[in-house]
This record gives structure tokens, C-alpha cells and sequence, in this order.
């Protein structure tokens, strides 16, 4: 595994809810990673972002990891859920609430 796989492995596995988004929770730089936060913010649950602006291996190397092309990209309890799209479908059917609870990340 290379450098930049194992430094992402450890983020997606030390942190409950992980979101690699374009831009910070206080300012996303993209509507998709905007949407993604409002959903997390929506749900009260605690997360923790990587902002791959800041970092170009991790830019490309979550792409890789996931074998997923676009970001944002969202894993809870180090399983890779989607992007933006993928966490509104689950959370309109009520799906991600659900996850989230089952975990006991959200009340």
C-alpha cells in the first residue's frame, strides 16, 4: 500500500464518519460537498472532513481507494457509503438516518 493509501486507510478507520469534500464544513467549494455537509448538519451527527483542495495525493489517492471517480465521498465506520448523490437517496428514504443510528452515531 502506498503512502498516500495508508494515510487515507488511517483517517477512514480512526474517525466514526469521514466526508473527503472540496473545501471545509465552514466553506465548501463545490454545491455537491455543500449538500453532503447540510446533510450531515441535518442529521447532528459528528463528523470529520478532509479537504482535498489542501492535499493533491489525497485528492487522487481517495479516488483510487474507493475506486469511486468524484468527490464528495462519505464512509462511516470505514465503509465507503457514496457521494453526494448516493447520501441524498439514502437519506430521503430514511436509509442514512437508520445507518447512523444503528451505529450509534446519531441520537
Amino acid at each position: 500500500m502506498s503512502d498516500v493509501q495508508t494515510r487515507i486507510a488511517d483517517i477512514v478507520n480512526t474517525n466514526d464518519i469521514v466526508l473527503f469534500m472540496k473545501g471545509t464544513a465552514l466553506f465548501p467549494q463545490c454545491g455537491f460537498s455543500s449538500r453532503a455537509i447540510a446533510i450531515l448538519e441535518h442529521l447532528g451527527a459528528t463528523y470529520h472532513t478532509v479537504d482535498v483542495l489542501q492535499d493533491m495525493e489525497i485528492r487522487q489517492g481517495i479516488k483510487a481507494y474507493s475506486d469511486w471517480p468524484t468527490i464528495p465521498q462519505l464512509y462511516v465506520k470505514g465503509e465507503f457509503l457514496g457521494g453526494s448523490d448516493i447520501m441524498m437517496e439514502m437519506y430521503e428514504a430514511g436509509e442514512l438516518q437508520a445507518l447512523l443510528k444503528q451505529n450509534g452515531l446519531v441520537a
